[in-house]
């Protein structure tokens, strides 16, 4: 079993709960609430900017050019196509500039992005493609299945779909997950747990999320 595959065995239950999610499954339906996707919009923007910094501590301790450059390549996506389809998004739904760029979070928005500058912080290369891996493994986990999705369906539901599946989508989780089997092995006990930790706690907060945003 891979290191990554036993990392998600071990909080299966969380990662069931936010893939199979009923905002995931109502998204590709076309029957989510515009309301409810105009709060998700507003809370998973604020993601990018702490999302970069810790992407970019991790391209800096990768061990290798060749370990960084995938992950550099696929910032390029998030601060390109991702960020546009945030843009047209926000503009079709009519979403006040305030709440673009000022929101108040939800608590498992503040609590992920507290998440992603520990990770940053740590050091850990491990620790942070740990919470890397989990943040887009889980969309690719949900995204794959309803990739056939309606052609009638709106472009800001359809959209997202397509950014989180497809050849390029899965190549970038391998490259994660492979970075993280590689760099899990050859941690020592105590910082085996700790990277564990680390991940679960990404599960369960990807979980929170869209409780909270769907409640």
């Amino acid at each position: 079993m891979r290191p990554t595959d036993k990392l998600r065995a071990a909080c299966i239950a969380d990662w069931q709960q936010a893939t199979e999610h009923d905002f995931c499954k109502e998204l590709a339906t076309g029957t989510l609430s515009l309301d409810k996707m105009r709060t998700y919009l507003v809370q998973d923007y604020t993601f990018i900017d702490n999302f970069t910094r810790l992407a970019a501590s991790a391209i800096y301790h990768a061990p290798t050019l060749a370990d960084r450059l995938p992950l550099a390549r696929f910032l390029g996506v998030i601060a390109g196509p991702e960020n546009t389809y945030f843009q047209r998004s926000f503009d079709a739904l009519n979403v006040p500039e305030h709440q673009q760029n000022n929101p108040v979070l939800l608590k498992p928005t503040q609590d992920f992005q507290d998440l992603m500058l520990e990770a940053a912080a740590s050091g850990s290369y491990a620790n942070m493609i740990a919470v890397l891996c989990v943040a887009e493994w889980v969309y690719l986990s949900w995204a794959s299945p309803v990739a056939d999705y309606d052609s009638e369906l709106p472009f800001y539901f359809a959209q997202w779909i397509d950014l989180h599946c497809g050849d390029y989508f899965a190549s970038v989780i391998e490259h994660l997950r492979s970075q993280l089997d590689s760099a899990y092995v050859l941690l020592d006990e105590d910082q085996q747990r700790e990277t564990e930790n680390y991940f679960a706690r990404a599960v369960k907060l990807e979980k929170q999320f869209f409780d909270a945003c769907y409640e």
